[in-house]
């Protein structure tokens, strides 16, 4: 198998020596290339012996000291270079399967590719993983490699999972341990199926695999209306929240002799639901589990308050007046206005309303701001032209590069229906602080 050369930049070191879009790239350094992960690992090295193919046959040029596989010049048709692997399991608990028709098409895709594990943090079940792909992560110490888990029981996982390999493939997770590849894991919690014994089972089995599995992040199930013909679910109450968390609890107690620190964490909705404050700061460590929604709340806190305590006179004087509305969903919105009560102690001048979205399009149990469309949006605010300026945080847009809602609804097109100009806003502390206030 090889890959195709997409284009090659004019004047790079792959340009100089005549490689050229339809090239196929065969090996490097006598190593196969099959996608991202052999290209960027072998392309990594002071001299590069590349066999390339086109219609003329096979051919081999060599290239000296390129500065690393990102000054060579190359790019492909996509970035894994091949097909982007989809998921084979049939999850109870599936959130793509939750979803209504008419929302763009790549919300629908499942993928579970362990290149993406690695490349951009995405989580992986190891059901879809190859003897090949397993291999190769041990051969090149790929690490860390995130692991959706979901249990350590393997005849609960089939069920779960709806594979009949997923129990099986616990086994790749324990070479990969053995292997001393750094693994953080998650289990997507369902009430009554995987919690209670099964989570204190989860995590005494997956204890068993440290200090390779790094963390263990819990994560309430997300659950839309549109269930029909689905597995039957309920949600977290306050109560069953409180068990998650009193659960978590005594086993860190029990692993930090071990670990020095907390080695599981229960995700904010958990506690948001319990009714319980958050953990501070240091209750986190290393905040490897930011993107499961843990310490989200406590990191944005902390980053926020910092940079506001940096502030000094003249900065906000050089703010001025300033009347801005923040649009954000349930989950997050009071955080938001804790932060907006906060810069108006400290910017008398400053005005932070918050908007808070209730998630009809989804329902109601849909809470995060990531899920919130611009339809809900148009249907609770009409008109936000009294301000200077409206925030809304980046995930509810699919990018950067094409802002638009999960509902296909471009930027712009809110921009006109609520007469303002609205900004997309990061998740971190003092990028929010400095951008509600345009420093």
């Amino acid at each position: 198998m090889s890959v195709s050369v997409k284009t090659v930049i004019e004047g790079s070191p792959a340009y100089k020596k005549g490689i050229k879009p339809g090239d196929n790239i065969v090996s490097i350094n006598g190593h196969d290339i099959f996608d991202v992960l052999d290209y960027r690992f072998y392309a990594d090295a002071r001299i590069l012996n590349i066999v390339l193919s086109d219609e003329n046959g096979e051919r081999e040029v060599r290239i000296k000291s390129v500065g690393g596989v990102d000054s060579l010049g190359l790019d492909f048709e996509t970035y894994l270079m091949d097909k982007q692997h989809s998921c084979k399991n049939k999850c109870i608990f599936c959130f793509v399967d939750q979803l209504p028709k008419g929302l763009r098409k790549s919300l629908y895709f499942k993928d579970d590719d362990s290149r993406l594990s690695f490349l951009f943090g995405n989580y992986v079940t190891l059901t879809n993983m190859t003897e090949h792909e397993a291999q190769r992560i041990i051969d090149m110490h790929i690490s860390p490699v995130n692991v959706s888990v979901h249990t350590m029981n393997p005849e609960l996982r089939v069920k779960m999972m709806g594979n009949p390999n997923a129990g099986k493939s616990l086994d790749i997770l324990k070479r990969f341990a053995a292997a001393g590849i750094k693994l953080n894991t998650q289990l997507v919690l369902c009430p009554g199926i995987n919690d209670g014994d099964e989570l204190v089972f989860s995590l005494t089995e997956l204890a068993k695999l440290y200090p390779s599995v790094q963390s263990v992040a819990a994560v309430p199930v997300g659950l839309t209306r549109f269930r029909e013909k689905l597995f039957p679910l309920t949600m977290y109450t306050r109560d069953t929240a409180r068990g998650v968390i009193d659960i978590i609890d005594s086993f860190n107690e029990k692993m930090r002799e071990k670990t020095g620190g907390n080695f599981a964490y229960a995700a904010d909705e958990f506690y948001l639901k319990a009714e319980l404050e958050l953990p501070d700061y240091d209750y986190y460590g290393e905040f490897d589990q930011l993107d499961n929604g843990v310490g989200m709340w406590t990191l944005t806190r902390h980053d926020f308050n910092s940079a506001l305590s940096t502030l000094d006179d003249d900065e906000i004087k050089a703010v001025g007046q300033r009347r801005i509305a923040v649009i954000t969903g349930v989950a997050a919105a009071p955080l938001m206005k804790e932060l907006a009560d906060a810069i108006h102690l400290r910017c008398p001048d400053v005005t932070v309303d918050v908007y808070t979205i209730i998630n009809d399009f989804f329902g109601h149990n849909i809470t995060v701001a990531g899920l919130v469309t611009a339809t809900d949006i148009f249907n609770q605010i009409k008109d936000l032209s009294a301000y200077d300026e409206a925030f809304i945080p980046s995930v509810m847009l699919k990018s950067e590069e094409e802002p638009i809602f999960l509902d296909d609804t471009p930027l712009c097109e809110a921009e006109k229906r609520l007469n303002v100009k609205i900004t997309p806003t990061k998740c971190s502390g003092d990028d929010l602080l400095y951008t509600f206030l345009g420093i």
